[in-house]
């Protein structure tokens, strides 16, 4: 994946942290093509530049020809080795000004006039806007009096000359109402996009690195770093900077991301020392000299190239504006969101072409690609919806036209003359404009804004429930979670560890032992031991407050082993003094595959000694003598081990404890040992102690957890632990309860049952194994992203499961690249594991997933209710305006007031509805599921039941209302005629019915009170307050524009009792059972906006009664049969062809994804994926095994 992007982005961040004068002075211009002499350095931007495009031997080759050595180039640059720079400010501005600030300049943000321009495009807008000049113009044409009478009533009727003068108004209203609908489209795609690089920047800032600056070690904001900084690189970083190695220990680095070759480099002091920004640290730690920053940086040079680093003149023209974050940190899924089958993970990119148009697709304005399940659904809906209003309008337009040229020419008889041309136009432009009215209104453009609204109203909330969401979508995807499987360690539990248990000399000690309890030389070889054997980046800090804990830094397991030492009264400090980190030999870094650490030493008697530590059974295989109680090594046979498994490790483990066994072994000098043959060196060891290591769970986790289960969505707990202290951890949190039927298995046994003999993973062995699996133990990052992916494939259940995962190591980038919802940990996680993640969890706690969940269903729902009462304002406003027009030639509502309704519905109501805050009771219902229909039945009897209320009072007001309130009649008005009070009344009953039924619509589930929460949300409040203080202006002061006469008193109370009456009627609507409605399954299922045919068949509502059952399990057998034919046909089809297996692999699982998970398939699915795996060697960005076109 490119991780190229993202390094701008975390420079970006580099304007908050520079006050405006110092950045202005930077002298890009001239220092980007390195003509400026190196300030006071010895050495040149140019320089730096081609050195860091050398690799390997010709690198060091021009190091030591120019410099002597990296110590040379070091005090060239003014920097120390091993105490980095001084932190001086004046120091690090002339750095700044010499060889530029770790920071690439953003991509300009849109103007607010090129949205407007944006918004503007929108075609039936373009319509309204020409039939309005068209009508503004034609207004001002008076034909000669005496030709008048001749071309029918055209002019005359209750027009005076004032009103005749005024025809123009309805033209200009129009294109003043569309100004207002641009306006108001353009700011929300502006404030849109402004919380969008607000987010960008809030993660930017979240960047730290490391550095050491005056022999501190400190970790500063990316963006300050500088050439010639001291920086500590460690397993799971996203180098920020171009630097050379100084020391490294094992360090190995993922450069995929610049230069597309999959495999990790080995980088060492040595014999490859380059070490490139936007590249990630898989394995290892070491220390840099930072050599380029920013715009030299080879990510960079790269960006510059791309024209994404528009050259530094722009940057210094404005460097008072805020950074624009769009430059894409996200590096959107690759998932298939509407598929069954979602996508595996992008393929690696090649070297040129692949990233250059990752970067191009990147620089494409961001907010547009993030295309959910649910906007999915609702693009499909408004197409949907948008087809129908086009039939109506263009049927209202042609029975408008028609009517009038058969009564005026047919009828009456008339001829047509070439004076009277302008105003029968007027006549049929009049028509044009009521069809585009019935358009607009039937066009439910409010719905892709309602989404981003909700969305971006969540994301902002979310920031404060420590959910930091990278990718909106996730967001919604959440809501419909069935399954999470979860870390233990720092997610479940603190993640603050303690040594409470420890096995030495023989004794198990069931407390911390007093230090004259133990042997001497036991004690000396334990404290050296775990001081020296552990990342020197990991110490215990004295604590910030008075009799407070102590702070714990770095690996809290080493952590907890340090914290060990001092309970023993010893002290590691004097040990890592005597030993400093530059003296350590060798070191085998702690990785997901080894489970251990070791570091060898040398000896004053010339001796290596190897400290190793690491899963006490793991170890205890390797151990082949114990020190017994006097220090003395005795045997350590397999007997004595099945023993102590059984007499210690056991017992630790079922309370919690987390074993770690901490051995020694001494190798003599000669011959020297090969170093590389870990598997030789690491053996024969010596058994020091076991310790029982304590990990409390969270005390907020067991009732988070039961939030989720009472929810409808299975915790997994997925952990590199050994199997009994996972299950006990599991048991305290709630996962598992004494009684259930559950399974717990270790990676080893988890691989053996889902594997078949071949050793290739079959579905259906998953199929088994992953309902009942609640713990899985002892796991590799593979075993963790062969369940998420098990599981998402799994077509075991009606519903296809939304999986989500939480991951902090820089393995877990698979798995959490693959769940439909990737969780990393702010403060535990690595950076590739954050790249690789939807949301960031900044407090690294499991309760606040149940959160976002919280939050993901809202959003679901406040779509939902956006959606009841929009579709009720359009069935209502086009039938209106249909039928008005086809049997009175006019639209009751006019152009104008159509336009002002929509903007209530759309965008107001979408704002009103859209910001509702999340209760506890969503998580009392089960996740609806990802094929469900957007428009349940319950909903759907509400909309046809305000409907037909609706249209049957706005029919009885357009028919006998001039009656009821003893009136003019407003019907048959001719041309230009003055707005009566009449139509007046049919307008406000219809908007004041819809500003009650924006309060009916606050409930989807049939509830009763309506009313309920309503003034937690002070948004819906001021909305609903301010349309009717409005509504109240138009019609009384509007006059011609909006086509309204003003009302007494007697009118408004009876429009506001019509209005009241949609409250009341709601309540009649919910006593109606939705089973009784047998006429609303279909529409509830034929309204389904969803994916492909069959795919409403997947759900299980809740509102489904047995009679519906039966009618879906007929048609999903039918489905099935038709699929199963499809692939028997698909596989001949392949088989004649001789063509490859991979192509009929492909194309069912398309058919797949077409046809959700309904079918189950005659043909054995492992033929698919085993074939799949043998045909392509699984790179690391294709880990997956499945076919890559």
């Amino acid at each position: 994946m490119s991780t190229t992007a993202t390094m701008g982005d975390m420079a970006n961040s580099a304007v908050e942290f520079y006050p405006k004068g110092s950045r202005g002075s930077t002298a890009g211009g001239r220092r980007a093509d390195g003509s400026h002499a190196g300030g006071d350095f010895g050495v040149t931007v140019k320089e730096l530049r081609e050195l860091m495009e050398l690799r390997g031997a010709d690198a060091l080759q021009k190091i030591q020809d120019s410099y002597g050595d990296t110590e040379g180039l070091c005090q060239r640059l003014q920097s120390n080795i091993t105490d980095g720079l001084s932190g001086d400010p004046g120091d690090l501005e002339r750095r700044c000004q010499t060889y530029g600030q770790n920071f690439i300049p953003p991509k300009k943000p849109k103007t607010f006039l090129e949205l407007v321009w944006e918004a503007l495009q929108d075609v039936t807008l373009i319509i309204l806007e020409a039939a309005a000049i068209i009508s503004l113009g034609l207004s001002f044409y008076q034909p000669p009096n005496k030709e008048s009478e001749m071309c029918g009533e055209s002019a005359g009727g209750a027009e005076d000359e004032g009103e005749a003068d005024a025809g123009w108004i309805e033209g200009a209203a129009i294109l003043l109402s569309v100004v207002c609908v641009v306006l108001v489209t353009a700011f929300n795609d502006w404030s849109k996009e402004k919380q969008f690089r607000g987010l960008q920047s809030r993660i930017e800032q979240e960047q730290k690195f490391t550095v050491v600056r005056k022999g501190n070690v400190i970790q500063i904001p990316v963006a300050d770093m500088v050439v010639g900084d001291i920086a500590q690189v460690k397993y799971g970083d996203l180098l920020p900077a171009d630097g050379i190695l100084i020391q490294g220990n094992d360090l190995k680095i993922d450069e995929s991301s610049l230069t597309g070759e999959s495999d990790h480099v080995r980088k060492s002091a040595d014999k490859d020392p380059m070490l490139l920004s936007g590249t990630h640290v898989m394995e290892g730690s070491g220390r840099m000299l930072v050599t380029a920053v920013g715009v030299n940086s080879q990510t960079g040079i790269i960006f510059t190239l791309l024209g994404a680093g528009e050259m530094e003149e722009d940057a210094k023209e404005k460097k008072g504006k805020q950074p624009d974050g769009t430059v894409e940190n996200n590096q959107n899924k690759a998932k298939k969101q509407d598929g069954g089958v979602a996508m595996e993970m992008q393929p690696l990119k090649s070297a040129e072409g692949g990233e250059v148009e990752d970067r191009e697709r990147k620089k494409t304005n961001v907010p547009k690609k993030e295309k959910s399940v649910l906007q999915g659904k609702l693009t499909k809906l408004a197409v949907q919806i948008g087809k129908a209003g086009l039939v109506m309008s263009a049927i209202t337009v042609i029975i408008l036209v028609l009517y009038f040229v058969i009564n005026t020419f047919v009828v009456k008889g008339r001829s047509w003359l070439a004076e009277c041309t302008p105003i029968y136009v007027q006549y049929f432009v009049k028509f044009f404009i009521i069809g585009v009215t019935v358009l607009v209104v039937a066009v439910p453009e409010g719905l892709p804004l309602a989404v981003t609204i909700s969305l971006a109203y969540s994301v902002k909330k979310m920031m404060k429930d420590n959910n930091l969401v990278r990718h909106l979508d996730a967001c919604e995807t959440m809501g419909n979670a069935t399954a999470i499987c979860s870390d233990k360690t720092g997610t479940l539990t603190t993640n603050r560890m303690t040594v409470v248990q420890a096995y030495i000399g023989d004794v198990h000690h069931r407390v911390i032992p007093d230090p004259g309890l133990v042997n001497p030389r036991t004690l000396d070889l334990l404290v050296h031991a775990i001081a020296i054997n552990s990342a020197y980046t990991s110490k215990i800090l004295p604590p910030d407050v008075e009799g407070g804990l102590a702070k714990q830094v770095g690996n809290k397991t080493e952590c907890g082993l340090l914290g060990f030492v001092l309970d023993l009264q010893h002290d590691y400090a004097p040990v890592r003094e005597q030993i400093p980190e530059e003296k350590l030999y060798k070191v085998y870094t702690f990785n997901s595959v080894r489970k251990s650490m070791s570091t060898v030493i040398r000896l004053p008697d010339g001796t290596f000694r190897l400290y190793s530590k690491g899963a006490s059974e793991i170890m205890l295989k390797k151990c082949s003598y114990i020190l017994d109680a006097n220090g003395e090594p005795r045997s350590f046979r397999p007997r004595d081990r099945d023993e102590m498994v059984k007499q210690v490790i056991e017992p630790m483990a079922c309370e919690g404890l987390r074993t770690i066994c901490i051995a020694y072994r001494d190798l003599s000098p000669n011959p020297e040992p090969d170093w590389e043959n870990e598997a030789e060196i690491v053996t024969e060891l010596t058994c020091i102690s076991v310790v029982g290591i304590e990990d409390p769970v969270r005390p907020e986790v067991p009732e988070a957890i039961r939030k989720c289960q009472r929810a409808g969505i299975t915790v997994r707990m997925v952990t590199g632990d050994n199997i009994n202290t996972a299950r006990a951890i599991a048991a305290k949190c709630g996962i598992i309860h004494p009684g259930d039927d559950f399974i717990c298995l270790e990676g080893k046994e988890f691989n053996r049952r889902i594997r078949n003999e071949k050793g290739e993973i079959e579905q259906e062995r998953i199929d088994r194994i992953w309902p009942k699996l609640r713990v899985l133990a002892r796991s590799s990052p593979t075993d963790k992203h062969t369940l998420v992916k098990g599981i998402i494939d799994s077509s075991v259940v009606e519903q296809r499961q939304v999986v989500a995962v939480t991951g902090d190591g820089t393995n877990d980038g698979p798995a959490l690249k693959k769940a439909d919802v990737g969780f990393a940990m702010g403060i535990a996680g690595t950076d590739v594991a954050k790249e690789a993640s939807d949301i960031i969890l900044t407090d690294d706690n499991f309760s606040s997933i149940v959160k976002a969940v919280m939050w993901g269903r809202n959003v679901y729902d406040s779509i939902s209710k956006f959606l009841q009462f929009q579709l009720t304002v359009n069935v209502v406003a086009v039938i209106v305006a249909f039928t008005g027009a086809c049997i009175t030639q006019d639209s009751p509502l006019k152009a104008v007031q159509m336009l002002w309704v929509n903007l209530i519905m759309d965008t107001f109501a979408s704002l009103a509805l859209a910001t509702e805050p999340p209760t506890e009771a969503l998580l009392l219902r089960k996740p609806y599921g990802r094929n469900n229909p957007l428009i349940s039945l319950t909903m759907m009897k509400n909309i046809l039941g305000h409907g037909v209320y609706q249209l049957i009072i706005i029919f009885t007001l357009l028919f006998i209302g001039e009656r009821m309130f003893n009136i003019d009649s407003g019907r048959n008005a001719p041309l230009h005629s003055p707005p009566s009070e009449h139509y007046t009344i049919i307008f406000n009953t219809f908007v004041l019915m819809q500003l009650f039924n924006e309060i009916n619509a606050r409930k989807i589930h049939g509830e009763r009170n309506v009313f309920d929460g309503i003034f937690s949300n002070p948004i819906f409040c001021s909305i609903v307050l301010g349309t009717f203080a409005v509504q109240i202006v138009i019609v009384q002061w509007g006059g011609k524009p909006f086509s309204c006469a003003p009302l007494n008193m007697e009118q408004w109370l009876w429009c506001l009792f019509v209005g009241v009456g949609e409250l009341l009627w709601g309540q009649v609507i919910a006593t109606v059972p939705t089973e009784r409605l047998p006429c609303l399954k279909e529409a509830g299922l034929g309204l389904e906006p969803g994916e492909e045919e069959g795919e409403e068949l997947a759900e299980d509502e809740e509102e489904i009664d047995c009679a519906e059952r039966e009618l879906r399990r007929g048609q999903i057998l039918w489905f099935r049969g038709l699929n199963r034919i499809q692939t028997q046909m698909e596989v001949v089809s392949t088989f004649k062809r001789s063509g490859s297996f991979q192509g009929a692999v492909r194309r069912r699982s398309s058919v797949l994804s077409q046809l959700h998970d309904v079918n189950t398939i005659s043909t054995p699915s492992h033929v698919a994926l085993s074939t799949a795996t043998a045909n392509t060697s699984p790179a690391p960005g294709n880990a997956s095994g499945e076919s890559v076109p």
